[in-house]
């Protein structure tokens, strides 16, 4: 579980938005690189980042070469109709666990056919499914293998658009990661 205070719950200013967006690019333009040399494609299932994370991807260079895609299922009855997440584990958690990640990050693999895939569910805005708590769940997998699954809890107050962003550089940070260590191994 990891715990968050980067971002404030007073509103990011324009400058603070384009800064991050900077770093971002700057993020998955490294993780780019490393796939194409590695020849390997990554694809994205996501919730709570509502494409954040795809949108991230497609602004890397030649984001062609190595990202195939992505995939947004923001109820329950998309997770279970696209990524074949349990229905009966879905109600009971509200599409919020770590296994429905592992699921989502796995299937989603599948569908598009890639050796890496990201996947993130989980609440950016205080509702009462949630407690009105912030957390959420993403897992990286390589080669059907979950690699990593975390849960990130943020600060009640956070606001909904930089939990999403919060989230989303969290986890590219993370496959960053991922990659350098199964560089690292080879």
């Amino acid at each position: 579980m990891t715990e968050f205070s980067h971002y404030n719950t007073e509103q990011l200013s324009a400058e603070s938005y384009k800064n991050l967006m900077i770093d971002l690019e700057k993020l998955v333009n490294e993780i780019g690189i490393l796939f194409k040399v590695n020849h390997e494609t990554v694809s994205v299932a996501e919730s709570v980042s509502s494409g954040l994370l795809q949108f991230s991807f497609s602004q890397a260079i030649d984001a062609s070469d190595f990202y195939q895609g992505g995939i947004t299922v923001y109820t329950l009855k998309q997770k279970v109709l696209h990524l074949n997440v349990d229905e009966n584990e879905a109600q009971e958690f509200d599409c919020v666990s770590a296994h429905i990640a592992e699921t989502m990050a796995l299937n989603c693999a599948k569908m598009f056919q890639t050796q890496w895939s990201v996947a993130v569910t989980g609440y950016a805005s205080r509702v009462p499914e949630s407690d009105m708590n912030l957390f959420a769940f993403f897992s990286i997998s390589h080669n059907e293998k979950i690699l990593q699954t975390e849960k990130l809890d943020l600060h009640p107050e956070t606001k909904t658009l930089e939990a999403q962003l919060y989230y989303t550089e969290f986890i590219l940070k993370c496959l960053k990661n991922q990659i350098d260590k199964k560089n690292t191994t080879l």
